[in-house]
């Protein structure tokens, strides 16, 4: 909960926001300091906003190149697909399903398990009190939609920590110990880490990859996508420096 306020107030709009009301309550004591916080505070929201920043700070996270999409790929002995969010209600579905990131990762997840032949575990806990975890759920979906089997789920993670420390406990169990580790791209650095600092060897097979930061002058206008980029990409350098910092 604490972890969460904090990650609250400190990314945009919430983080700009404060400055500007910071400002706004110190105007009448402190009229240039005020005025400045007001002026950060919008500055900083706009840029947060562009989608030219926030493209620009995923694609430094993207560190892992993409695997080939023929030919022979990197020795393996399972593939392990991370959860991302889900949609808990499922409405048109009647039930929970995971969500448009997931599935992206699902997919790809099983386009090499169909290539591979190797065994996939799905990791993910339970998204809210139940609802099935999104291991289960990412089973599903691999099953039915994608037609290719989950032999393994780990379902009681709720981070990136907890998804390496528990899938390596399943996988250690099976004697496996190299990977091919299925993430957004700008997920993976942090993803890779924990998973090796288990003593699992990763194969880091990244997907959803950020395109070009620009791609015309309107990326210079702000809009939510960039402000979704942004929030996601401070997320993951957040978690790269706690991670490090952290036992």
């Amino acid at each position: 909960m604490l972890r969460t306020l904090i990650e609250a107030l400190l990314l945009p709009p919430t983080s700009a926001l404060l400055l500007v009301l910071l400002g706004t309550a110190l105007r009448g004591k402190w009229p240039r300091g005020g005025r400045i916080l007001q002026i950060g505070g919008f500055l900083w929201l706009v840029v947060a906003a562009t989608p030219a920043f926030g493209g620009a700070l995923l694609r430094q996270l993207q560190t892992s190149p993409a695997l080939p999409a023929s030919g022979p790929l990197p020795a393996a002995q399972a593939i392990v697909v991370l959860s991302a969010e889900a949609d808990v209600e499922g409405s048109e579905y009647g039930h929970a399903v995971a969500g448009p990131l997931t599935m992206v990762r699902l997919r790809y997840g099983a386009w090499l398990q169909r290539r591979t032949g190797l065994p996939m575990l799905t990791s993910g806990g339970v998204p809210a009190t139940g609802k099935p975890s999104l291991a289960a759920v990412m089973a599903d979906a691999a099953t039915h939609e994608f037609g290719v089997p989950v032999r393994f789920r780990e379902e009681a993670s709720a981070t990136t920590r907890e998804n390496a420390s528990f899938s390596a406990a399943i996988l250690r169990e099976h004697g496996i110990h190299t990977v091919l580790l299925v993430t957004s791209a700008w997920h993976m650095p942090r993803a890779a880490a924990c998973f090796r600092r288990e003593g699992i060897d990763v194969v880091a097979a990244a997907t959803g990859f950020r395109g070009p930061a620009v791609e015309d002058w309107t990326s210079f206008l702000p809009r939510a996508s960039g402000l979704r980029d942004t929030c996601i990409a401070m997320h993951e350098i957040g978690g790269l420096v706690a991670y490090a910092l952290g036992p």
